[in-house]
């Protein structure tokens, strides 16, 4: 049976986060060794300058580079960012980051073996091969989506890739706003517009993705996958907004720390 329905996407989020909230148990990582700021000498004249618009001054990402240890948190900026352009090359940095993380496979591995139980693309088969054969295409989904929504098109388009985070005000209003980031984004003149970037890039991974997923590439699959992938992108965003508070909270570590 195929499983292209509306309750796959609910699949897919129950594996999201079951794979980060069981990571985060899992491992309890060091505390990372925090890099205390040079010493500003008062005699040098460029100390206190102020980074140019569009600088390559990277900022450790709200929350640190991975939501729960697993998700990559590249893309999250502070609200105080928003508004700055950045290039082309950033961009295409941060989609690399996000699309090569390590962790990126374990998100990966959990969709295969939810695909599997399901009996997602029959075609595949079952046993070994096929659980790394949906291993490689899911994969290959996140990877995609990632480049063409936070670096090609963002790019062609002159759009921000970033999600800025609020991180203040009621949680309701938070919530909100993150999931509606799929919709609104920033671009490099620093308007608000609809996000082209990110319904254009999922569409173009989906449409390529025809090539490696011989049992659903009906209209109906097409559009299913490409809603799956975008309310993906939406959740996640609200998994960035509300992860420096939990991690303050539970984790006992400030909000802002690497990892």
């Amino acid at each position: 049976m195929k499983f292209f329905s509306p309750y796959r996407h609910a699949y897919s989020v129950a594996a999201l986060l079951a794979c980060t909230f069981l990571t985060a148990y899992g491992q309890q990582q060091a505390e990372p060794s925090s890099q205390p700021a040079p010493p500003v000498q008062q005699g040098t004249p460029d100390a206190a300058a102020p980074a140019p618009q569009g600088a390559s001054t990277e900022q450790e990402p709200p929350g640190g580079k991975r939501v729960f240890g697993v998700l990559p948190n590249y893309r999250t900026a502070d609200a105080s960012q928003e508004g700055i352009p950045i290039s082309a090359h950033q961009k295409f940095v941060i989609a690399s980051k996000d699309s090569f993380d390590y962790p990126l496979v374990l998100l990966a591995g959990a969709f295969a073996g939810l695909g599997q139980l399901a009996d997602q693309q029959p075609s595949f088969g079952q046993g070994i091969k096929g659980y790394v054969h949906r291993l490689a295409t899911n994969y290959a989904d996140q990877a995609m989506g990632n480049m063409f929504t936070e670096g090609l098109f963002p790019a062609m388009l002159h759009e921000d890739p970033r999600y800025f985070r609020r991180g203040s005000g009621p949680k309701w209003h938070r919530a909100g706003y993150a999931l509606t980031r799929i919709f609104v984004t920033r671009t490099d003149s620093g308007h608000a517009r609809f996000n082209y970037s990110e319904w254009l890039g999922n569409a173009s991974s989906v449409a390529i993705s025809n090539a490696y997923y011989p049992d659903g590439r009906t209209f109906g699959d097409n559009a299913t996958k490409l809603l799956e992938q975008c309310g993906t992108d939406a959740i996640s965003q609200v998994l960035k907004e509300f992860w420096p508070d939990i991690k303050r909270k539970f984790f006992h570590k400030g909000g802002d720390g690497t990892n």
